[in-house]
């Protein structure tokens, strides 16, 4: 990089550094945008709503503002994407049938006793109805492999499963069913061994146990291949004594973990009829574009910088609303406001610098509900993936506190952590590394393209995904002085003549465990930009059972459920080590201070 390029780029540089007057070309500054962006009237900017249709418009606005025209290829600054916005039964029906053909009788007690699963196909199947314990297709690592399936032709037939993972399971063993107990997967194992429908019961012994599997939905839009429903306890019940067997003994026996003990057949045969209404909606990421200012003869020669712009309207998805707080309008200023506002910002000055690459600017929706819209554009690649050089991504950059930056996803490139190192310079921030690519914000998909990424963050805190994350608790100073460095960053990757280096970074498997999320509530707010010694607490859930333990944001966990926490990955893998309602000891350290008590885990729906 020269100082030539350098220099020209670095006009907020200066006003961090030098306290110039002149503010940066965009037609807003910051803080204007983030406060557009959180007002109440955009009511939270939800995927598909008027709310966010207004936000895009806005940023459009500011696009045209810096100079930046549509994405080539596009047509429009809008790109459009299919989701899943939501789906309801619609009269699903579940069967059963002795040998004889006789109907095997309702239990009593009334109410709706069966229903689709989200992600079932539509249609109707009939077959023999096997139990296949809790569904599991677990591939065989060091010397241990769980196949419920092993002993069992399920070719045609119906297949009953218990929902979640054997419950008496312990220490490594449970952890690593866990990571295989979603229901897709659980729909998947079934599928591929010839099954013609899946049914699910939540057994007497596991969290929420009888009730049926809740119908939310997934934002894909396809299916799972398969039928796939949910019966109560009652019915499951009645199904299990037509063997001479009951639920809580069988349920008993598997949960023990033990791979020999086996399903069964029934003498039954099912008949389901699933019927869903699914609506899909059309979401739309906002891209830019900044053509290169010189002949463009660069390899790779797209440099992208994004953030999503999408939040949970009124908190339908993932809110952590006090119960006073519920249904209230989540403006989402952190989250993320402010990258919006930092992507802006770093665009009006690279727009104003030569550009051996062209850089675009891209602000994803669907973020909150699954990483949509950045997983849409790797997808459709409207330019083609391997000619892009980095991109850069800005989640919850405003929360600046103790010049504490956290760069994420350093290693996917060898160069990032010497580059941010010696821009930091002037801004003078104290960094953290995290290596770690696979991090829950758009730049997962951008990595998963082989994409070398940069992620910018500030840190959770006890506002996260709630209504109190407002325009007026942002540290904007900090904002001005992250856009600076980023801009920096930027502005030597536009006019670098080799693009970084990719690096493919082995995903932790612990962090791929899912059950522990979708069944335990801790109550816990990690600090993610944190590199102490264990997992740093920005805060906790009020009323939670972290809250409960005696712990406060600020306590770093450093050991949970028998487990030594060093960092985010240890506290999720422990995690599925937990039982809902069953005390486990958590240790932290709180003003120097090693404190050892007992946190009792919710369970989840």
């Amino acid at each position: 990089m020269t100082s030539r390029h350098l220099l020209a780029a670095l006009p907020l540089a200066a006003v961090a550094c030098a306290g110039a007057e002149a503010p940066p070309p965009v037609a807003e500054s910051q803080r204007a945008i983030v406060e557009r962006l959180a007002d109440d009237a955009l009511e939270g900017r939800m995927t598909g709503s008027p709310g966010i249709q207004e936000a895009a418009g806005y940023i459009i606005g500011q696009l045209r503002a810096i100079g930046a025209e549509p994405l080539p290829g596009v047509g429009g600054y809008r790109q459009a994407f299919a989701y899943t916005a939501g789906v309801t039964d619609a009269g699903t029906t579940v069967a059963f049938a002795h040998e004889d053909g006789a109907p095997l009788p309702h239990p009593d007690g009334g109410g709706n006793l069966a229903r689709a699963l989200s992600f079932s196909e539509n249609g109707t199947v009939e077959g023999p109805l096997v139990f296949a314990g809790y569904g599991l297709s677990v591939p065989e690592t060091d010397g241990f492999s769980y196949d419920s399936y092993a002993t069992l032709d399920v070719t045609d037939k119906i297949v009953l499963v218990l929902r979640y993972f054997p419950e008496d399971a312990e220490g490594d063993l449970r952890a690593t069913l866990a990571r295989y107990a979603g229901l897709r997967y659980k729909a998947l194992a079934a599928r591929e061994r010839g099954a013609a429908g899946l049914i699910v019961v939540t057994g007497p012994r596991s969290p929420n146990a009888g009730d049926l599997v809740p119908l939310t939905f997934d934002t894909a839009v396809a299916d799972s291949g398969i039928v796939a429903a949910t019966v109560d306890g009652r019915m499951a019940k009645v199904i299990l004594e037509s063997a001479d067997r009951t639920l809580v003994e069988v349920q008993a026996s598997l949960d023990t973990a033990n791979p020999h003990v086996t399903g069964f057949d029934l003498p039954l045969t099912a008949t389901i009829e699933a019927k869903l209404d699914s609506s899909e909606a059309t979401g739309h990421n906002v891209l830019g574009y900044l053509p290169p200012t010189g002949n463009g003869a660069v390899d790779k020669p797209y440099l992208m910088l994004g953030a999503h712009y999408d939040h949970l309207g009124h908190g339908r998805v993932d809110s952590l609303a006090r119960a006073d707080e519920a249904g209230d309008v989540h403006n989402g200023a952190d989250d993320n406001a402010s990258g919006v506002a930092a992507v802006l910002a770093a665009g009006g000055e690279l727009a104003a610098a030569e550009r051996d690459r062209g850089v675009i600017l891209a602000f994803w929706s669907g973020e909150e509900i699954g990483l949509l819209g950045s997983r849409d554009f790797v997808e459709q690649a409207p330019v083609p993936m391997d000619q892009i050089a980095a991109y850069l991504n800005f989640d919850m950059v405003g929360r600046l506190r103790d010049n504490n930056l956290s760069v994420q996803a350093v290693g996917s490139s060898s160069i990032w952590t010497d580059l941010v190192g010696e821009l930091n310079g002037p801004f003078g921030f104290e960094l953290s590394y995290v290596t770690d690519p696979y991090l829950p914000t758009d730049s997962r998909e951008l990595n998963a393209a082989e994409v070398p990424t940069l992620a910018f963050f500030t840190g959770s805190h006890e506002d996260y995904h709630r209504p109190t994350d407002d325009a007026d608790a942002l540290n904007y100073e900090g904002l001005e002085r992250i856009t600076g460095l980023a801009t920096a960053v930027a502005a030597h990757l536009a006019n670098a003549a080799e693009p970084p280096d990719f690096i493919k970074v082995e995903q932790d498997v612990r962090r791929t465990g899912g059950q522990a999320l979708m069944r335990i509530f801790t109550g816990t707010i990690p600090d993610y930009a944190s590199d102490a010694d264990g997992l740093l607490l920005s805060g906790v859930i009020a009323g939670g059972p972290a809250q409960a333990a005696g712990l406060q944001g600020g306590d770093v966990i450093v050991s949970l459920a028998g487990q030594t926490i060093a960092n985010i990955y240890d506290y999720t893998y422990a995690l599925d080590l937990l039982k809902v309602d069953e005390p486990a000891e958590v240790t932290f350290v709180r003003d120097g201070e090693r404190i050892t008590t007992e946190l009792i885990p919710e369970a989840r729906e």
